[in-house]
């Protein structure tokens, strides 16, 4: 069977009028960014499939994670949001469950009725400590044991560029 992301045509299967002028992905180029592709979904998915040990979701975890590295363990509500490039109102569900299961709680912001603060609870606390080096351990089984120092730097650094464009978008209509 072959691979799609080795063998990814290097043109498109049609071209209908008008799109003489798309700057087409060559092989290379298409070979690259569907391994991209791939690589972010299956990693996604064993992460995701590892913190269900924990009762967790990978959404749930990244939360406790901001939420650990803000001062006094609380961020507005539309800040987080914008840190875990999730909607107000996915995130708002998402708090929901989460302060069901203890983890994070919501405080109102003092002098803006509307704001509100997720705040790490003491539990949710305690469970990203107690999940943590499981989780460090997936990420680098699966992801930074497979490179060498060499691979990551590199990778890195054609990361970088790219994300900060993509941040510099944000909020941009």
């Amino acid at each position: 069977m072959d691979n799609p992301v080795t063998e990814a045509p290097a043109v498109p299967v049609s071209r209908r009028d008008g799109e003489a002028d798309t700057p087409w992905l060559d092989a290379r180029e298409q070979r690259f960014w569907r391994a991209h592709l791939e690589v972010g979904k299956l990693l996604d998915h064993q992460l995701s499939r590892e913190l269900q040990a924990h009762n967790l979701a990978i959404n749930d975890y990244e939360i406790l994670v901001v939420l650990s590295e803000s001062p006094d363990r609380r961020m507005r509500m539309t800040d987080l949001a914008t840190a875990t490039l999730q909607s107000k109102s996915r995130l708002s569900h998402q708090i929901t469950r989460m302060e069901t299961a203890g983890l994070v709680l919501r405080q109102e912001c003092p002098g803006d009725r509307r704001g509100l603060y997720a705040h790490l609870t003491e539990h949710g606390w305690e469970t990203l400590r107690k999940v943590a080096p499981d989780h460090v351990r997936s990420v680098r089984e699966h992801f930074i044991d497979r490179l060498t120092d060499e691979q990551l730097d590199a990778l890195y650094a054609a990361l970088a560029p790219i994300a900060e464009h993509l941040r510099g978008l944000r909020g941009r209509g």
